[in-house]
């Protein structure tokens, strides 16, 4: 799996995860339960994650859409 965004930012999370899938790319958000354990404070970031081999194609839907400044740097 590798790490496309890291944000606090829930509606930045739900469009990423709609766009990707739209486009067929089946992504994963690790953390968004983490609220629970931190009072809903919303501190701690979410991470929208893909498989390795959807990488590319993810990181390119993302850049055309104008996400491009919210990608984590390529190979973390």
């Amino acid at each position: 799996m590798r790490e496309l965004i890291r944000t606090n930012d829930a509606v930045l999370v739900s469009a990423v995860v709609a766009l990707l899938e739209s486009a067929g790319i089946r992504p994963l958000v690790f953390d968004q339960n983490m609220s629970v354990l931190e009072g809903s404070l919303g501190i701690l970031p979410r991470r929208v994650l893909v498989a390795k081999d959807h990488e590319l194609r993810a990181r390119r839907l993302l850049q055309d859409a104008g996400l491009g400044h919210e990608l984590r740097p390529d190979g973390h």
